[in-house]
């Protein structure tokens, strides 16, 4: 039976190989931790094996395992963030991937603005255009940017997208394709506090063809930790 340790592992060593395939080092991938419902021993055990992201889904679950496990790693806010928990989030979170409105944008600066931070976002770009999604229409995603640098206690780091579900992970490549052509285009406008150096795309299914097309973050849950328990 494998551990945690041993899936980290097998992941790093296919994350390696896909990078060498594109022409990158390993080194530009950082391996997220998708921790929803996952019990804390599990967790610790990831953290163990070298795991330094962990990515969550909701504010309240954050938080408590935040203060378990405390904040000599990076903890990373992954899921639909509603506009009033966002004075929790910029304390809790060392970054945002789910920035896909202005509403909610204005309303981080402002509690970072209060809490003297500078919170690090990721926009989130609906890349295949699916109504069950969250993200920015594709279209639309370079004036949210333009609109998002402005705010002085926001900065932004790059995109991050979802693909469709596929049973094989190559269909998933061409929305891979998308978001690192988008960030290139944004890229080129040299809009001023927007940094774009990070991809956040690819998951348990899929994470070998998103690093092959420029990820920077993988987010794996169910291969580190196996199927959810709910």
């Amino acid at each position: 039976m494998y551990t945690v340790k041993d899936n980290i592992k097998k992941i790093r060593d296919n994350i390696a190989h896909a990078a060498m395939k594109s022409g990158r080092e390993a080194s530009d991938i950082r391996l997220m931790a998708v921790t929803k419902t996952v019990a804390d021993e599990k967790i610790i055990e990831a953290i163990e094996a070298g795991v330094d992201i962990i990515g969550e889904n909701y504010v309240q679950e954050a938080s408590r395992k935040i203060e378990e496990m405390g904040k000599n790693i990076e903890w990373h806010m992954i899921g639909h963030l509603q506009s009033k928990k966002s004075k929790y989030a910029i304390r809790l979170f060392d970054m945002i991937h789910s920035i896909d409105r202005i509403k909610l944008a204005r309303e981080l600066d402002k509690r970072a603005r209060m809490a003297e931070c500078i919170t690090k976002i990721l926009i989130e770009v609906n890349v295949s255009g699916e109504e069950t999604k969250s993200g920015v229409k594709k279209e639309d995603a370079l004036n949210l940017v333009k609109d998002i640098s402005a705010l002085e206690n926001l900065s932004i780091q790059g995109l991050m997208t979802m693909p469709p579900w596929f049973d094989d992970p190559e269909d998933a490549r061409p929305y891979f394709v998308n978001l690192r052509e988008l960030r290139d285009r944004i890229t080129e406008e040299k809009i001023p506090n927007v940094e774009m150096c990070e991809l956040s795309m690819g998951m348990s299914g899929d994470y070998q063809v998103a690093v092959e097309e420029g990820a920077t973050i993988v987010r794996i849950g169910t291969l580190i930790f196996g199927e959810r328990q709910y």
